[in-house]
């Protein structure tokens, strides 16, 4: 039996100084109350920067500049549906990240980021992020907390 393609997903890591914005799912949505990169899923049609893009304006209502691919790798949830993640850097945009979709967004240090209860589709870059790039991806699960 073939799997289905996974989902194609975007996100930004949008950094001011030596923060990045984090942002809290509803309570409504599906994994409630997780933290997580702001972004989507690709629409037919979009380029994984244009999903980017339109993801970000809607979101927080700020207007990317350029952005970099940093990051990918594929996740399956369980139970639920196998997803393509491509993380970005995001270093320059317009506008004050206003919350249009989210419980709560939340700049954070580099080193918090394990304290909080990230999606699973995002605790490899997490760990990356926090560890410098050196750890073995597959032993580095960050502790959840109730934060």
């Amino acid at each position: 039996m073939e799997q289905p393609k996974p989902l194609k997903v975007v996100a930004g890591l949008i950094y001011r100084e030596d923060k990045l914005l984090i942002c809290q799912r509803r309570k409504s949505a599906v994994f409630p109350l997780k933290w997580e990169f702001p972004g989507g899923k690709i629409e037919p049609g979009e380029t994984p920067t244009d999903a980017l893009h339109r993801e970000l304006k809607e979101e927080l209502d700020i207007d990317a500049g350029d952005v970099v691919e940093i990051y990918r790798h594929e996740h399956i949830y369980d139970p639920g549906p196998r997803v393509s993640l491509i993380f970005f850097s995001v270093r320059e945009f317009v506008g004050n990240p206003k919350n249009l979709a989210f419980e709560q967004i939340y700049w954070s240090d580099l080193s918090e980021l394990p304290h909080f209860d990230f999606l699973a589709g995002d605790q490899p870059l997490i760990c990356r992020l926090v560890t410098g790039d050196g750890a073995d991806l597959l032993s580095c699960v960050p502790p959840k907390s109730t934060r």
